[in-house]
């Protein structure tokens, strides 16, 4: 007599959703949707806040403020030579960061 091996049979019939694999298809683009829906929520009900239309002037007015408070505090004038030279590749980094241009 012929016996019929049942475990492959129930595995074949079983649903999608009893496969591991299935879940680790479908799981993966079924978190990435909901975390974009979460993700367009929080950006429509917290909208950034507009900028000031006089911001410009307003940063000028306060460094002019600034340096008529404490004249002494520009460090440029106060610093030596050595330190200078030592603020010299922090300087070039800073200016290569700003422009993309190495001197």
């Amino acid at each position: 007599m012929m016996q019929k091996n049942t475990s492959t049979d129930d595995e074949k019939n079983k649903a999608w959703w009893h496969h591991g694999y299935a879940w680790l298809a479908f799981g993966g683009p079924a978190a990435v949707v909901v975390a974009s829906l979460i993700t367009v929520y929080i950006a429509v009900s917290h909208r950034d806040p507009v900028i000031d239309e006089d911001y410009y002037q307003k940063g000028i007015n306060i460094n002019k403020t600034l340096a008529d408070q404490a004249p002494e505090a520009d460090n440029a004038k106060t610093l030596s030579t050595a330190e200078k030279n030592a603020l010299e590749p922090a300087v070039l980094a800073r200016n290569h960061a700003a422009t993309g241009v190495n001197k």
